[in-house]
Formats: structure tokens, sequence, C-alpha cells
């Protein structure tokens, strides 16, 4: 460890070669977290960070593709993943392979993301080696410890453990303050997401077959579906499905777009639902800029992700959002997404009112994006920069330790 910049080993010979550079570990495990960790990576391996990034593989098949696109290598894979896993083992299984990483690296800081059982397993393993975590995307709440589950808690568990807090927005920040985070210890810095779409739209390229879809439904009124949490399994997903089945085969003008989640508890209720159906289009997980593809062809999106809360206004798509509440009231208090709840009759009642007045659909393009410009990873690297060195004299720059 570094204290005020010195290094605390006498041994080392003043021949020896020694890298004093911040050594940063970056941890993701889902998709949503690399795509919004992406350029964070970037940014510190522009400024020479020693960066070692480490995948979990929470979403294992889901992230060979992503990381391609994004440009990301993995210097360390945890493969966690086994079928039918709990949170408790996954977390458990992160927890033992992360920290024989950290015994061996020793970085000075874990940079974690979000709310996943990735994310608080690396706060967790980084507060138990005294290691200095931040959090991007820190501060969401929703206010109901079981929505999102586990989710809720895990992002709460980790303002708990973490030195460093990237807020996206300002409710973000003012939600860690009302917990006791010391100011001087959070930042606004925008959604990363917004970077990340910025520069996959710059060289957009979607595949063939998202080409054809688009082509073939040129037209109608595309609805794109996401639906795969765990509050959303059972009853109410069927209710949900039901409706928009029912709306498709009521408006001859609309079709349905789903991303079908690989969980069985999303395929079995969607192929017993919508398989099967015209102008329903049952895909497989698609990558993501194909996804973007087909976010901006939509006329509506309807997801219980909270991905695609951020990504639908960064794109000027109107949203609704299957959820009772939602960490992310900022999409709806800017007119860009509206609250559908858990029941699948205000669904049904909400599309009608919205296919029969298009007001709202059209006037969302004009909105401006509630989750930032596109310049939130700079941020969050030029605030760890200034966190972890300090200038002594000569000018010379040296790091320094924030416990």
């Amino acid at each position: 460890m570094m204290l005020d910049g010195i290094p605390q080993d006498n041994k080392i010979k003043p021949h020896e070669v020694v890298d004093w550079r911040l050594k940063i570990l970056v941890l993701f495990g889902t998709r949503p977290e690399a795509i919004k960790l992406a350029p964070v990576i970037h940014e510190l391996k522009k400024k020479f960070f020693q960066t070692i990034v480490v995948s979990s593989s929470q979403h294992k098949e889901l992230l060979k593709p992503l990381l391609k696109l994004l440009n990301i290598e993995t210097d360390f894979d945890l493969r966690i993943m086994k079928k039918n896993q709990t949170p408790n083992e996954v977390c458990s299984r992160i927890l033992a392979k992360l920290d024989k990483i950290l015994a061996e690296e020793k970085p000075d800081l874990i940079l974690v993301q979000g709310d996943t059982t990735t994310t608080l397993a690396g706060a967790l393993a980084g507060f138990n080696r005294q290691i200095v975590v931040g959090h991007v995307e820190a501060g969401l709440r929703s206010g109901n410890l079981y929505s999102p589950f586990p989710e809720e808690l895990n992002r709460r568990l980790v303002s708990q453990i973490a030195n460093l807090h990237f807020a996206a927005t300002e409710r973000n920040r003012r939600n860690l303050l009302a917990e006791d985070v010391p100011t001087e210890k959070v930042f606004v810095t925008g959604n990363t997401v917004v970077d990340t779409l910025r520069h996959i739209l710059k060289n957009l390229t979607p595949s063939a077959r998202i080409n054809e879809l688009i082509e073939e439904t040129k037209g109608l009124k595309r609805i794109l579906l996401t639906t795969h949490r765990r509050e959303s399994f059972g009853e109410r997903m069927s209710g949900n499905l039901k409706a928009l089945r029912a709306f498709v085969e009521k408006r001859k003008d609309v079709c349905l777009f789903f991303p079908v989640h690989p969980n069985p508890n999303v395929q079995e209720v969607t192929n017993e639902i919508l398989a099967g159906k015209e102008r329903i289009f049952l895909l497989e997980p698609l990558d993501y800029k194909d996804f973007i593809a087909l976010m901006k062809s939509t006329w509506l999106i309807v997801s219980d992700s909270g991905g695609v809360q951020e990504e639908a206004p960064s794109l000027g798509k109107p949203l609704f959002v299957l959820r009772e509440n939602t960490e992310r009231p900022e999409a709806i208090r800017a007119g860009v997404a509206k609250l559908v709840g858990g029941n699948s009759f205000t669904l049904a009642r909400m599309l009608e009112e919205n296919y029969s007045i298009d007001t709202w659909i059209k006037s969302v393009k004009e909105v401006s994006n509630p989750f930032g410009d596109g310049r939130a990873a700079q941020r969050i690297v030029k605030i760890i920069e200034e966190k972890f060195t300090k200038k002594i004299k000569g000018g010379t720059t040296v790091q320094r330790s924030l416990f």
C-alpha cells in the first residue's frame, strides 16, 4: 500500500524498476455492466493507468460478442456461472475467486458498476482487503428493498462500502447524502451508457437479419419488448404478454419485436403465449448494435429493464416501464417514460390510449436526455486521478492513499 506517496517497502533497491502508476481493477459480470464500464476502461487506458479487467461471466453467453464489439479484453475470467444458481451461490463463488486475484495483483482501486451480485461481491472483496472501492452509477433507489430484487439491496450495501460514489444524476447524489454518505465522496458524472451509445451510433451497422426485419415491417408501428426481471415472472409476465398479443392482433398496423431472454422462466411463457402469432417476432438475444438498431426503429418500447430506461431517452424513444416503481424517475419526470405498474389491464389501457392519441409518443424526441452528455467516463477518470495523486516539490506527481 502507498501512504501519502511513500512506498511502504524499504527493501526496494535504487536500481530496480518499479511501476508506481495507479493500478485499477475493473469488475463486471453482466451485459449492462460491461456496456457501462467499457468507456471507463478505455479512458483509464488512454490515461496510461494500470488497468486489470475482470469478468465474473455472470452473463456468460451474452458477454462474449459484446466485449468484441466494445473492443474490451479481459485479463481474468472467473467463470462462475452454473445452471440454477442462487444469488448466494454466485456471490460466494465470486468472493472466493476474486480474492485470489486481489491477493496477487494488489490493486489500489476496484471499480464496480450498478447493482448486480457481481457488484456486491466485488465491493465486499475489496473492503475485506482494505482496497479502495469506486462505485459507478451510485445512488439509485426505488424505495422498496424487494423491487427490483436483489438489486435494490445490493446497491444500498455497496453504498455502505464504497469510498468513491460516481452518481449519474443530481437526484442520485441527494439519495446518497440522505443516507449520510459524506458529500466529498459523491460526484455527479452523468451515466456512462450515454457515452457507449454515442460511440456505437457513430458507426452503427446492424446485421443483415435486423435490416431485413426493419424492411419487412416498414410502415408498421413497431413495439420493442424486453422483460426478464425476477419480479416479473409468473402471472405478471403472462398477463403482460397476453395484453401485448391482444393489442397486436387488434391493430393491424402494429408489430412486436421481442428478443427473448434465455432464462427458462421467460422462454416457456413466451412460447406458450406469443409463438406463431402474426406480426410478432420472437428473436434470439441480440448483440448490442442490433438491439440499438431496433430501438432506433421503434414506435414504442415496453420494458422492465433498468438500462433500457436510460437508453430510451438517449435515443429519443418513448418507453412504458413494466414495474410498480423505478429507481430512475428522471426519465418519467422528463416526460420520456411512463410507469405501467404490475397490472396487465393498465398496460392494455395505456397501449390503446397512446395509439388513439399519439401526442406524447411524438413529443418524446424533443426531450433533452436526463442521463448525461456522453462525457461521464472522462469525468470519472479525472476524479480518480485527482483523488489518488498529488503534486510534490518539483511538480512530480505521486500516488496517495484514500485510507
